[in-house]
């Protein structure tokens, strides 16, 4: 996994003052699937990359790509 997505997950979960589990319940997946995610132990699928962009308010290049 990208530890650029990674970081830039991290830091729009942040700043939009969500914990891990508020964006997992958000997405209906468990907490240590999206906590996998942050960490780069595995990776999104689209539909789900399409879910944090609306959830963070940003562009899926901006979140994969910085």
């Amino acid at each position: 996994m990208d530890k650029l997505f990674c970081k830039n997950l991290k830091e729009s979960r942040k700043a939009c003052n969500l914990t891990q589990k508020e964006v997992a319940q958000k997405l209906d997946v468990v907490e240590s699937c999206y906590a996998n995610w942050e960490q780069g132990r595995t990776e999104p699928n689209i539909d789900m990359l399409r879910k944090l962009g609306i959830i963070f308010n940003i562009a899926i290049d901006d979140l994969i790509n910085g």
